[in-house]
């Protein structure tokens, strides 16, 4: 092989390299986080986590990114380890249908139909069709697609350059002695594991060694220890995600290793055993594509069906090498909080649903301390006092931790509308946090009043009650319209905040006119003030919070394009609403 040679396989196997994660970035943004959100649900017996652990990494070709999850899973609370354990196997038997789909370039034939399934045949024309889905079409659907189709047709080109770049590697001596030396299974498994821990991709070290076969001088025997290496060499990643996680998470990727180290020496104990007495005539002979795709997928199914039974020790071993007194849990975050881990980060829709969940907890939060301060103006209570300065606090966190988790995720590769939804999430979250300082600010009124033994008169209790009722009400829509992201619900949201505008204004005129027949004093006047302040504002912002479904849904209009909207003439119907709502809520 010359300089230009060398060059040449150098390039096919960047090309290589490139179109994997190409094709995996794909297929990653296509799924949305939607597959890899269903690992922490249906897990709940072995087989099934095995069959989920295998179906998601075939999809997303990549053991590693699945086994990255699960330890992101389990180290968020999320996962318990037991279920960990089916999805890392399922994962190593997934992501065999790389080699089976990268063994098509070996195909040799003069038939047309199988001529057809070459890669050298069908990966233009995926090419030229991915080119046209990515640079001309609008739906992001296509455009993912398309990026999955480029991807394969670099990777398959790719692999092709560099089986045609290494054939010429057949004709010299020290090569053919250099991949003799690896029938020693030993050498064979220290070359695998390296080169797997390097690119850290197993099913990119598996093709690499497919590409070689095209000289002819890897035999099977030199084939099958590097294999076993291989997938050692990957349980890396996953080692390396576990480190500053919690304990459980360090156990599932022990459980990773584990199950390779332990998978890998009783496979070689049992192959070379009966090598040893048999004599496999196939061990010399030169391997193929095809061939190692077979190695690969037997070695994990092997030891998918003989460890599975034995999960639970796994697990014990796992806990035994890192136990209960030897590491104090991470951090004492909020267990909810701990759904946004960084390694979530690298499949941003799966971040971005994390993030959608987190929100969601920190609404109820926020809609809790609002409610229970509205509860002490009329009966102040110490222990529900102290709850809505403790949700006060948490939904500060939640603020503090959101936010920066969500910046951190807004450089990740997101599809528009993904972005659309974490632009309304950074809002959203300001909204929440500051309904939840009204609580505060409601409940400080409250305590004021208890503190100076201070109460309203009945009539300026009854307008609250009827004003509290209003608030009540807008808050659980807004709620409710947002857990549901219905839109009917939010459309009423905005005829409401009008008539709690109407009522602020009227309590606050009524409030001057007893003022001034001496009916109420100076010092509660800011009191009630301050407790109509707070409420018209949580309904300013359960408006912002209805609007931001509609901005995630219609592109063409932001929050104030939306309000002139719907309050032009064009929709006399929402005149009507208002007019229905203050109706409904009218001053004693």
């Amino acid at each position: 092989m010359d300089f230009f040679g060398i060059l040449t396989m150098i390039g096919g196997l960047a090309f290589f390299l490139y179109g994997m994660d190409v094709m995996g970035s794909g297929l990653s943004k296509a799924s949305g986080g939607r597959l890899e959100m269903l690992l922490e649900k249906l897990t709940n017996s072995r087989w099934k986590a095995v069959l989920l652990g295998a179906g998601v990494t075939a999809v997303i070709q990549s053991s590693s990114a699945t086994t990255v999850m699960v330890v992101g899973f389990v180290n968020a609370g999320i996962m318990k380890l037991s279920s960990a354990v089916g999805i890392i196997m399922g994962a190593n038997v997934g992501t065999t249908v790389t080699s089976w789909i990268l063994s098509l370039t070996g195909i040799e034939s003069n038939n047309f139909w199988m001529r057809l399934l070459k890669p050298s045949s069908f990966a233009p024309a995926l090419a030229a069709l991915g080119a046209v889905f990515f640079l001309f079409s609008k739906k992001e659907k296509l455009k993912n697609a398309g990026m999955v189709f480029i991807g394969f047709a670099v990777l398959m080109s790719g692999m092709e350059t560099m089986s045609g770049a290494v054939e010429p590697l057949a004709e010299i001596p020290e090569f053919t002695r250099i991949l003799t030396a690896f029938s020693n299974p030993v050498l064979g498994v220290l070359a695998g594991l390296v080169l797997t821990a390097v690119i850290q991709s197993s099913s990119a070290s598996v093709g690499i060694l497919q590409a070689l076969c095209a000289t002819g001088a890897v035999s099977y025997g030199a084939a099958i220890p590097i294999i076993m290496g291989q997938n050692i060499g990957t349980c890396v990643t996953a080692m390396i995600s576990g480190i500053g996680a919690s304990r459980n998470a360090k156990r599932a990727a022990l459980i990773h290793l584990y199950f390779n180290l332990i998978g890998t020496a009783v496979f070689m104990l049992v192959f070379y055993g009966a090598n040893a007495a048999v004599g496999f005539d196939f061990m010399g002979d030169s391997a193929n594509a095809a061939g190692i795709a077979v190695v690969h997928t037997a070695f994990n199914i092997f030891a998918t069906a003989v460890l599975l039974p034995f999960s639970s020790w796994l697990e014990r071993l796992a806990c035994l090498t890192i136990r209960e007194e030897e590491e104090a849990e991470a951090g004492g975050r909020e267990e909810t909080l701990q759904i946004l881990d960084t390694r979530f980060l690298a499949t941003p829709g799966l971040a971005l649903e994390q993030c959608r969940a987190a929100a969601a907890d920190m609404a109820d939060c926020s809609r809790e301390a609002i409610f229970l301060a509205m509860s002490l103006i009329s009966g102040y209570n110490e222990e529900k006092a102290r709850r809505v300065e403790m949700l006060e606090k948490k939904v500060d966190d939640y603020e503090d931790e959101l936010g920066s988790y969500l910046v951190k995720l807004s450089g990740g590769d997101l599809s528009a509308k993904e972005n659309r939804i974490l632009s309304l999430l950074l809002h959203n979250i300001g909204d929440l946090e500051r309904i939840s300082d009204h609580a505060l600010n409601i409940k400080e009124a409250a305590a004021e009043l208890e503190e100076k033994q201070l109460c309203f008169s009945n009539k300026a209790s009854e307008e609250l009650k009827v004003f509290s009722q209003a608030v009540r009400d807008i808050v659980d829509l807004a709620w409710k319209a947002l857990q549901e992201e219905n839109l009917e619900m939010a459309g009423k949201v905005e005829p409401l905040e009008e008539a709690v505008d109407a009522l602020n204004a009227e309590i606050k005129r009524r409030h001057i006119k007893r003022l001034r027949k001496g009916k109420c004093t100076i010092e509660m006047g800011f009191i009630l003030s301050d407790i109509t302040t707070n409420y018209e504002r949580v309904a300013d912002h359960c408006s912002n919070l209805a609007v931001s479904l509609f901005e995630v849904t219609e592109e063409e209009f932001g929050a104030h394009g939306y309000l002139d909207l719907i309050r032009g003439e064009d929709h006399p119907e929402f005149g009507e609403d208002v007019e229905r709502m203050r109706e409904k809520y009218i001053l004693p």
